[in-house]
């Protein structure tokens, strides 16, 4: 089997793919890429058995095949070599493969390409379609807020919650949350699954900047997305997903409006200052002034700055994590930003200042409690 591919186009595309290889020591295949020609087209794949991503690119080919080759190896080659033809000679009954530069010639030892792990298949699916930018959005504004902590299975993955009224993401690692909802696309049969972080991960970069449509079949195990050429598959985490309405508080007496890259850059500025641990700011907010400060003792940083804002009624002291409200702010587009909050002791909401008539977002943020 021989092929004839741009070493820019497969590079990019593998890229896209590495983040499913996996790393398992007894199944040493998974740290291959699988390259499969069929019809002069080239099917690129990779899978840790829980994520799985192919992609399909044109390529000149002299006949049908396909092999494993070591992931990491060939992208370090590739990552080296200006943009120029590539082509691959691939003995199929010994799996040697020899690539051949313009000015190089390098040979490597495949896998059988059949013993690949193939793409598991869907039950019954349901199906929906996405516009790509509506779908990168909501993964943008939920991705950050989930977990990392492999003893909550739930939180490790966005929840998807789809029925007549709309889709509904939810994002929470118990510090902060995200609720973002999208009135614009709806389900027939209502259904919830919870999708893992790494496969959002990869959905997020590999996600075309122009406009496309995706679609997203899926049923009690799997999740199946299939865009330009691309199609990755996950399994759903088998997890209840926890109460997150519980924290929310039901009514906020306390609004405050502020110019979001002022109150971002301050907040940056002062997290330099603050507890490495902690990286507590405290707010003394009053007269339309918000004070921030930030002290971390063990060092004697102190730092102080004031950020104008709007808000009327009586004074109010609170502390937040600087670090989870920035990471909050980073993701919010508008000039300005309103938060929300019931009290001191009470989780801040905070919301873009201008939503668009199909979405509806709350971000929220756990108070650090003062001591007297």
């Amino acid at each position: 089997m021989q092929f004839t591919v741009s070493t820019t186009t497969l590079q990019n595309q593998l890229q896209l793919l590495n983040g499913a290889v996996g790393t398992n020591a007894s199944l040493p295949i998974l740290e291959d890429f699988l390259f499969r020609i069929q019809d002069g087209k080239l099917t690129l794949g990779a899978t840790d058995l829980e994520t799985s991503m192919t992609s399909e690119i044109d390529v000149m080919a002299d006949s049908d095949g396909e092999i494993a080759i070591p992931a990491k190896m060939l992208l370090d080659v590739l990552k080296t070599l200006p943009e120029q033809p590539l082509t691959f000679k691939v003995d199929l009954d010994t799996q040697a493969i020899v690539i051949l530069s313009q000015n190089g010639k390098y040979k490597m030892t495949g896998e059988p390409g059949d013993e690949f792990p193939s793409l598991p298949s869907l039950t019954e699916p349901e199906i929906l379609h996405f516009s790509s930018s509506v779908l990168a959005d909501a993964v943008e504004k939920t991705l950050f807020a989930v977990s990392t902590d492999e003893l909550r299975p739930a939180m490790t993955g966005v929840y998807f919650s789809l029925d007549e009224s709309g889709v509904t993401f939810v994002a929470t690692d118990a510090q902060k949350l995200v609720k973002y909802k999208r009135t614009d696309i709806t389900a027939e049969v209502p259904a919830n699954f919870i999708l893992p972080r790494k496969a959002l991960g990869l959905l997020k970069n590999a996600l075309p900047k122009t406009e496309t449509s995706v679609e997203i079949a899926y049923d009690q195990t799997n999740a199946f997305f299939s865009f330009s050429g691309i199609n990755l598959v996950c399994r759903l985490i088998e997890a209840r997903y926890p109460d997150y309405t519980a924290v929310i508080p039901p009514e906020s007496n306390i609004e405050i409006t502020i110019n979001r890259n002022d109150f971002y850059n301050a907040l940056k500025r002062l997290s330099l200052f603050a507890n490495k641990t902690t990286y507590q700011v405290n707010f003394e907010i009053e007269n339309n002034e918000m004070q921030l400060t930030a002290q971390d003792l063990d060092f004697s940083n102190d730092g102080k700055e004031s950020v104008p804002c709007q808000y009327e009624g009586d004074a109010l002291s609170i502390a937040f994590n600087a670090r989870f409200l920035g990471e909050i702010l980073n993701v919010v587009k508008t000039e300005e930003v309103r938060l929300k909050m019931a009290g001191p002791n009470r989780a801040g909401i905070v919301v873009p200042g201008v939503l668009d008539e199909h979405e509806d977002i709350l971000m929220l943020v756990m108070p650090i409690v003062l001591v007297a």
